[in-house]
């Protein structure tokens, strides 16, 4: 495992975490004893960071992670929690009244005195034009409630605009083989900054792991059968924002890629470590095998310059259209 220092928090972290979404909902159904047992091998494969929201079963992902961190027995870990997607998404609601609230709820139910890192959840692009909802995440570091912030954001610009807040340590974005423009427009200015992020939905929700096909059957309470078309939340947030049948159709262009002993899922993070700005990714895990085979990827070689360019000519030419300027 490789380790970066996430920006302005200090800390090392691995540069593969956990991304604790699938554990709490919204992904099928799932056991807590095979959750826990993902989430130790993951630790075991020196994963440091653990990534989780208040709302990810509602509250569920968090007494999860809380339960884990406590039979870990004291070891230095990293929980990067998120807030306020709890209420309706005005800028009227994120107060620091209950940005106190939130916060108290989270350490409860992590079992933390101090959250390591609390990021805004995607919130109102009006949001971060309010310099006062960061000067009231500045206070909660004074008190020591929490020891950094940062924000979960949907578009490039969003996190251009926080980065431009000195107490803004980390931002949250989406960042795989099939949404570039992170790459291209936040990167390095994240890093002139020294503001670390954290790639998320690395490999598309599914997609990008090579095993989903048209005949993939999803349940009811899996987001990637009733928010493909952004019917809940943003429709970056299922597949990237690609349609099903366009991703599947690239995913087999790119299986020749494949690294010898590697999976593609594992290709696919290797391409985002090979992104300096990148800090960390957040793959899900629901069970030991899948967390171990997350970690593993750190493991893998550069990519060679050949599979990056195929890469690049695979996504200005089929993905690019779909997705960049909407993101």
């Amino acid at each position: 495992m490789e380790y970066r220092r996430l920006g302005r928090t200090g800390r090392d972290v691995s540069v593969v975490g956990f991304g604790a979404w699938a554990i709490g909902g919204d992904w099928g159904s799932v056991e807590d004893a095979a959750s826990l047992r993902a989430l130790h091998a993951a630790a075991d494969a020196g994963v440091t960071l653990f990534d989780t929201a208040d709302v990810y079963g509602g509250g569920h992902s968090e007494r999860l992670i809380g339960r884990f961190l406590r039979e870990r027995g004291g070891e230095t870990l990293f929980v990067a929690t998120k807030m306020g997607r709890s209420v309706a998404q005005e800028v009227a609601n994120y107060t620091p009244e209950a940005f106190r609230g939130w916060v108290d709820a989270s350490r409860e139910r992590l079992g933390m005195d101090r959250l390591d890192l609390v990021q805004l959840h995607c919130p109102p692009t009006a949001l971060f034009y309010q310099p006062e909802t960061f000067a009231a995440l500045d206070d909660l570091v004074a008190d020591r409630s929490i020891a950094a912030y940062g924000v979960s954001v949907e578009k490039v610009e969003e996190g251009l605009k926080a980065i431009e807040y000195p107490g803004v340590a980390t931002v949250q974005i989406i960042v795989n083989i099939f949404r570039q423009r992170p790459a291209e427009r936040f990167l390095a200015e994240a890093a002139r900054r020294d503001v670390g992020v954290l790639a998320r939905v690395p490999l598309a929700s599914g997609l990008l792991t090579g095993r989903l096909t048209r005949e993939t059957a999803f349940e009811p309470t899996d987001h990637r059968l009733y928010n493909r078309h952004g019917e809940s939340f943003d429709r970056g947030e299922t597949f990237a924002g690609v349609d099903f049948e366009t991703g599947l159709a690239v995913v087999e262009e790119l299986r020749a890629l494949v690294p010898a002993g590697a999976t593609m899922a594992q290709m696919a993070l290797r391409w985002i470590l090979m992104h300096e700005g990148v800090t960390t990714t957040i793959p899900g895990a629901k069970t030991p095998e899948q967390a171990r085979a997350n970690a593993a990827a750190a493991d893998l070689p550069p990519l060679p310059p050949a599979t990056m360019d195929r890469i690049a000519e695979l996504y200005a030419t089929r993905i690019r259209p779909l997705v960049h300027q909407r993101w």
